[in-house]
């Protein structure tokens, strides 16, 4: 990867996680995108920033508000570290903040990782992968699952998903995305029965040995702040650096 400034890799890697779970109805809006997915998911169904140009964010929210409103929905703002002028027009108009996240970033190492055994890779989630991402999840409604579905099915960039079997069942699964020279990893998800035993950590090593096989130099994630098992997971396999934090709001 050539080397970038702090604000470039972060918008880069903004752009790749946003590419990575796509949503497959939504539109620009004066240097936003208002993404309209439906189901429970947030990042499908909120207003994301854009690098570069952005309108008013008064009239942007505005008339964001009204699109959500015709279709039955509160407005939903992604705001992420790298638009701090958001949140001080948001508090003002009473918009609460909820889902702290962060985005975490890495080098890919240059050798495979120990770890990747019993790890099966295709590059289209069939039944088995679909139906045991339900199982790790858990309780999943019939709108999230469609939803979910939806939108890795519009997935055009470099992709593989993968699952952990042990036993004969899969225990764990996950899927990583290329976008221009960057890993993003989605959806890591461990059954409950199978958690603290290494399954996320066989996922990742394989999807990581795959990205570089690809040509990648870089890895990215985003996971939920206060989730100290997933960062302690992940920064044994070189995810030390954050990049930017982002929340979401929205007005009660």
């Amino acid at each position: 990867m050539n080397r970038q400034s702090d604000a470039d890799r972060a918008w880069a890697v903004e752009e790749a996680c946003r590419n990575a779970r796509p949503s497959p109805l939504e539109i620009g809006l004066g240097g936003w995108i208002l993404r309209a997915s439906g189901g429970p998911t947030r990042r499908t169904n909120s207003l994301n920033p854009l690098r570069g140009w952005r309108d008013d964010p008064a009239r942007i929210v505005a008339e964001a508000e009204s699109l959500y409103r015709n279709l039955g929905r509160p407005l939903i703002v992604r705001v992420p570290d790298l638009v701090p002028e958001m949140d001080v027009l948001l508090d003002g108009l009473g918009y609460r903040s909820e889902g702290e996240a962060c985005t975490l970033f890495a080098e890919l190492p240059p050798d495979d990782r120990d770890g990747a055994e019993g790890v099966a890779l295709d590059n289209a989630p069939d039944a088995a992968w679909l139906a045991a991402r339900a199982a790790c999840e858990g309780v999943v409604s019939e709108v999230a699952l469609r939803t979910y579905h939806d939108s890795i099915a519009c997935l055009i960039l470099p992709r593989m998903f993968a699952r952990r079997i042990e036993a004969d069942r899969t225990v764990a699964v996950a899927y990583g995305v290329l976008h221009r020279g960057i890993l993003v990893f989605e959806s890591v998800a461990t059954h409950p029965s199978h958690r603290r035993a290494g399954h996320a950590r066989s996922l990742i090593v394989a999807l990581m040995a795959w990205a570089r096989r690809e040509g990648a130099t870089g890895a990215c994630l985003q996971v939920v702040a206060e989730n100290a098992p997933a960062r302690a997971l992940y920064a044994g396999l070189g995810f030390s650096r954050s990049l930017y934090g982002y929340r979401y709001r929205r007005r009660d």
